[in-house]
C-alpha cells in the first residue's frame, strides 16, 4: 500500500517474531518502511481465508533519538467494523512518534466476513505481542497503551474492560502475556451497543443481524468498567451526527463511579472523523491536551518532546 500523503513507500511484511523490527541507530533518519509484523504466524485464529483481510498485523512506527525503552501505543482506526480509516492509522502513529512513543497500527479483521469475538482476540494478540517483543524492540512492557477512533474506540474500550476474557486457548508464549493495557485514549468512540445511542452500522458489523441482548450488554463497554480498567482519556464533540456524545458521556460517567482515572474533554463543534483535526485550530487542541495527559501517566519523559 503507498502511502504517498506521509512519504511512505510499500510495507515490508515480517513474521510474528522476535525480531529487530526498529533500528538500532535511533538517531538516523526515518526508514523509508515500516515494518509490518503478523499477529499470528501462519494463518490466524478462526480465519476463513488467507487473503489480506484475513492476516491481522500491526505496522510499526519508531520514534527517532528517543532513549530506550520507550512507551508505545497501538493504533486502532476506526470504520464501523467494516474497513479501516487511513487517516486515524498512520498520521496518529507519526504524531505519537513526534512525542517519542513507538506506535503500532493495528489492522484488525473487520465484519461482515467477521463477528466478535475475532475483534477482541486481534487487539488483545497485539498488546500481548508488542509486550512479548519488548526488549528486543526497546519498549517499556510497563507503559503499553492503546488509542482507538469511532469503531477502533469501541476496541479499545473493549481492550480496557474485557483484558481478563481469554479469547481461544492460550497457545504460545505471546498468548500468556498481559493483555491489559496500561491507558487507553477514546476519540468520538463507539461505547454502547444496547441503547438508543448506538451506531447501529458498528453494532451490526460486529455482531450480525440478531445479537441476543445479553450480549449487546456484555459489550457495551459503559456497562464493564470496573476498578480493574486503566487510566482513560476520552475526546469528542458535542454534535456529533454519527455517533452521538452521549457515548462519550456514558464511558466517562462508568469510569468516574468505578474510581478510574478518567480525563474527558467535549469540543462544541467538530464533525464525526476528524482525526487529528489539523486543519482545525480549536479541535486540533485536542492532541495538545493528550500530550499533556500522556506527560502525566509517564507515557512522555520531560524533555522528550520536540516542538510543534
Amino acid at each position: 500500500m503507498k502511502l504517498e500523503s506521509i512519504g511512505l513507500v510499500l510495507l515490508v511484511i515480517v513474521a510474528a517474531i522476535s525480531t529487530p523490527i526498529f533500528a538500532a541507530d535511533q538517531t538516523s533518519p526515518p526508514a523509508t518502511t515500516q515494518p509490518v509484523v503478523r499477529l499470528w504466524d501462519g494463518d490466524a485464529p478462526g480465519a476463513v481465508g488467507n487473503g489480506p483481510i484475513d492476516i491481522p498485523t500491526l505496522t510499526a512506527f519508531a520514534p527517532r533519538a528517543i532513549a530506550r525503552p520507550c512507551a508505545a501505543v497501538i493504533v486502532c482506526p476506526g470504520g464501523a467494523y467494516t474497513h479501516l480509516a487511513p487517516h486515524e492509522g498512520a498520521p496518529v502513529a507519526l504524531w505519537l512518534n513526534s512525542r517519542g512513543i513507538a506506535a503500532f497500527v493495528l489492522k484488525y479483521r473487520l465484519g461482515p466476513k467477521y463477528h466478535y469475538p475475532v475483534e477482541l482476540e486481534d487487539v488483545q494478540r497485539a498488546i500481548r505481542l508488542v509486550r512479548h517483543n519488548a526488549g528486543v524492540w526497546g519498549i517499556d512492557p510497563n507503559r503499553v497503551g492503546i488509542i482507538g477512533f469511532s469503531a477502533g474506540g469501541h476496541l479499545a474500550s473493549m481492550a480496557a474492560t474485557h483484558f481478563d476474557e481469554r479469547v481461544g486457548e492460550a497457545k504460545d508464549a505471546i498468548d500468556r502475556e498481559n493483555a491489559r493495557p496500561d491507558l487507553a485514549m477514546l476519540l468520538y468512540p463507539v461505547i454502547t451497543m444496547s441503547t438508543e445511542y448506538t451506531h447501529r452500522g458498528s453494532r451490526k458489523s460486529l455482531l450480525g443481524d440478531d445479537p441476543e441482548s445479553s450480549l449487546l450488554d456484555f459489550l457495551s463497554s459503559e456497562k464493564q468498567v470496573t476498578e480493574k480498567t486503566p487510566p482513560c482519556l476520552v475526546v469528542a464533540t458535542a454534535d456529533d451526527a454519527v455517533v452521538p456524545v452521549q457515548n462519550s458521556l456514558a464511558f466517562a460517567a462508568a469510569c468516574r463511579a468505578a474510581h478510574v482515572p478518567v480525563e474527558l474533554h467535549i469540543f462544541e463543534h467538530g464533525k464525526h472523523g476528524f482525526g487529528l483535526a489539523a486543519q482545525d485550530p480549536e479541535l486540533s487542541q485536542w492532541t495538545l491536551l493528550a500530550e499533556n495527559w500522556l506527560g502525566r501517566h509517564g507515557f512522555i519523559k520531560p524533555g522528550a518532546l520536540k516542538p510543534h
